[in-house]
């Protein structure tokens, strides 16, 4: 759910008379413009938080009726929109209008001088008031559930995390107000999976019990690995002669190099499999890790390197193009 205090029209860069289409070609434009995959460093960080803003922002002005509520009651249309469902449920159950727990004075309902945006204005203190100034306790209102990014490496993801989240709400007189809490993110998450704390969203009004808060998991690309579910898979570069004769290699993996036997005549694209040194899953075991071979040839040749190649090209061998070339005057 929405967080943000800011005006959501700044942020996508439009009038409060945009139309729909305005708004949607604006969100897409600048989505482009702040994607944080397409920017590196500090500047990535910056992006993030631009970036999350602006989704902000196009979920609640990108829908129509959204938006309304929006316009009516600005950032605190959720709590508003809240409070005005438990003002008409509670008004059903007393059959008619809204009733009120009297604290002193004569009881009244909604239709003898309440009036909503009276309430609305009040609402945080706790406190409304009738047409004879008497006060009275409102129904306690449950909470909206609150609803962030996390964005977790692949490292992290092998060990699980603890991240310290930081949230902004609307605190006493309707000022804005921060608060961290600390969230422990289990291990083997996957990408686009929902952590939710119960109990850890925005707080209810009159006493309702607060919402709960969830987090969206976004995995970082990793330079070296990729990931397949809970496998891992990385290119393992080796020499020519390497490919050919068999060796043993130096190779990375999430926690630590170890030695692998690259097997005589592999083959580019052939893969090596280390058993149990993926990720996490589910069931409580671990998937595989994947050494892909990609053969290189060195930046540059010696002159002893040069003479074993050019006897190495001399000797008998198959031409290598041979199939190729067969399978295509076939065509």
């Amino acid at each position: 759910m929405p967080t943000s205090q800011r005006d959501y029209y700044n942020i996508l860069g439009v009038s409060r008379t945009a139309t729909q289409d305005e708004i949607k070609k604006a969100y897409r434009k600048l989505a482009r413009q702040y994607h944080p995959d397409l920017h590196s460093g500090a500047r990535k960080t910056e992006m993030e938080t631009k970036f999350k803003e602006l989704n902000e922002a196009h979920e609640v002005l990108g829908d129509p009726e959204t938006r309304k509520k929006y316009d009516r009651y600005g950032p605190r249309w959720q709590e508003a929109e809240a409070y005005e469902k438990a003002r008409q449920q509670a008004g059903a159950d007393m059959g008619g209008g809204t009733a009120w727990r009297r604290e002193s004075g004569p009881e009244f309902t909604a239709e003898e001088g309440f009036d909503f945006g009276d309430i609305f204005e009040n609402l945080f203190s706790g406190r409304t008031r009738g047409a004879s100034g008497s006060a009275f306790r409102s129904a306690a209102v449950p909470a909206q559930d609150l609803e962030t990014d996390v964005r977790l490496t692949l490292r992290e993801v092998l060990t699980g995390v603890t991240r310290r989240i930081e949230l902004t709400e609307t605190g006493r007189h309707g000022l804005p107000k921060t608060r961290t809490i600390d969230v422990k993110i289990p291990a083997g998450v996957q990408h686009g999976t929902r952590v939710r704390v119960a109990g850890k969203g925005a707080p209810g009004a009159n006493g309702g019990r607060r919402g709960d808060l969830y987090l969206r998991v976004h995995i970082e690309p990793d330079p070296v690995f990729r990931r397949e579910g809970a496998d891992i898979h990385v290119l393992l570069p080796v020499w020519p002669w390497e490919a050919a004769l068999g060796a043993e290699v130096l190779a990375p993996t999430l926690t630590e190099p170890v030695r692998v036997k690259v097997p005589p005549a592999s083959r580019a694209g052939s893969k090596l499999r280390l058993k149990g040194k993926g990720l996490p899953t589910a069931s409580g075991g671990r998937g595989d890790l994947f050494f892909v071979i990609q053969i290189v040839m060195p930046p540059s040749l010696s002159d002893e390197e040069r003479r074993l190649y050019e006897q190495l090209g001399k000797a008998p061998h198959p031409d290598p193009r041979a199939e190729l070339l067969r399978a295509a005057s076939t065509r």
